[in-house]
């Protein structure tokens, strides 16, 4: 039977009781911008003096938010390497939401989640970081959302950086009480249900079962508002054996592997056949031309991003040669170099959530210009590789 001596205090309706065998949970559903929830966290972990306070972070986040010299140790030249760029600059959009919303209410976001470990450790309470990597998170949303649905989720999150509206007491008092990424999820749901299941749902699975993994018989979870009825629906289900897939990204599938290999066997190929049934001359020209009509649009993206120099020209450089492979794009190259070149400093990183919010700020801002040149000059290669494809295959077959 569980534990009936907990919890001994009564506290507000965002506290739930829920049990699991032995174990008995008392549950914190909390708003991440919200300094009524910081103010309840340390109230219930103060008082009650659980065996553990589960708490809805991963190690990465939970790092971002006690070490106060997080950017330092930020390996932009690793993350590109490892292609990463665009699942950061997914997670500094929605963490600069965040922190707009943040800013109305007058407390930094994730607050609450911060509060809880620092009021664990002050009374040596053990702590269980019972999220999944929020890296994890961020690829299987976006590996499962079509390429169309791409462009409406980022420019959903664009739109919401931009949007100067002021948000009303009556909204602000409804925002403190829940889980803000989720409420955006949930009102993108429909339009989105594959990125729901990841970010919402698949976490609510994972959250459970660490909770339930968590030692001690009396714990205390803190979670966004958003998660806590999932929790509470399938807490006494048995749902350990989905572990395995929620935390796996999902493999790129044999169709897009063919395909993406298809583009630069077929353009080779034409400009080899066109080689040896009208000579090399005119194999030459169509080799010039898409070089030409690779590197000029991929280099004019470097420059209307206000790259570095060496960065422009070395996306003029790149672009034909990663055009014809699915392993790397120009976009990556050219934002190596610009890291390389023009590296951000540390007071970029610490202002990029707020240099997100203007159109300007994403020029100033060293760190932003790396995506707007992982951006552009990415797009101006694969206008490139549509351009100089066509006018080959036009060539092969006239």
């Amino acid at each position: 039977m569980p534990n009936i001596s907990f919890p001994e205090f009564e506290y507000s309706t965002d506290v739930h009781i829920i049990t699991h065998g032995e174990k008995t949970v008392l549950l914190i559903g909390t708003a991440h911008i919200s300094q009524e929830s910081v103010a309840l966290v340390e109230e219930v972990i103060s008082q009650e003096n659980p065996d553990c306070v589960c708490i809805e972070l991963d190690d990465k986040r939970y790092k971002s938010l006690t070490e106060k010299k997080k950017w330092q140790s930020l390996d932009l030249k690793q993350i590109i390497r490892d292609k990463q760029l665009s699942t950061l600059m997914i997670n500094l959009l929605m963490a600069s939401y965040q922190k707009k919303l943040g800013g109305q209410l007058g407390v930094t976001p994730g607050a609450e989640l911060l509060k809880a470990a620092q009021t664990a450790t002050e009374r040596n309470i053990p702590i269980a970081l019972c999220d999944r990597d929020v890296r994890i998170t961020l690829r299987r949303a976006w590996k499962s959302t079509s390429f169309f649905k791409k462009g409406y989720l980022v420019t959903t999150l664009f739109a919401s950086l931009f949007d100067s509206t002021e948000i009303s007491e009556e909204k602000l008092a409804e925002m403190k009480k829940k889980d803000v990424l989720s409420e955006l999820m949930d009102e993108m749901g429909s339009a989105l249900p594959d990125v729901k299941e990841v970010l919402i749902n698949e976490r609510d699975i994972y959250l459970s079962e660490k909770i339930k993994a968590a030692e001690g018989n009396r714990l205390v979870a803190v979670v966004g508002a958003g998660h806590v009825a999932g929790i509470k629906r399938i807490f006494n289900e048995d749902r350990s054996a989905e572990l395995e897939a929620i935390t796996t990204i999902p493999p790129v599938s044999k169709i897009w592997k063919i395909l993406g290999w298809s583009i630069p066997t077929l353009i080779i190929g034409s400009i080899v056949t066109i080689g040896i049934q009208k000579g090399m001359a005119d194999a030459g020209s169509n080799l010039l031309y898409w070089i030409l009509a690779n590197g000029i649009p991929s280099a004019i993206g470097g420059i209307l991003a206000f790259a570095n120099p060496l960065t422009v020209i070395g996306a003029f450089a790149a672009a034909p040669i990663t055009s014809l492979t699915p392993v790397i794009g120009a976009g990556y190259v050219a934002a190596f170099i610009q890291v390389m070149r023009t590296p951000p400093v540390v007071k970029e990183f610490e202002t990029v959530a707020d240099d997100m919010g203007t159109v300007k700020g994403w020029w100033k801002n060293k760190l932003l210009r790396v995506f707007l040149v992982f951006l552009f000059t990415g797009i101006g290669s694969a206008i490139g590789t549509y351009v100089g494809g066509y006018e080959i295959i036009k060539n092969l077959i006239s």
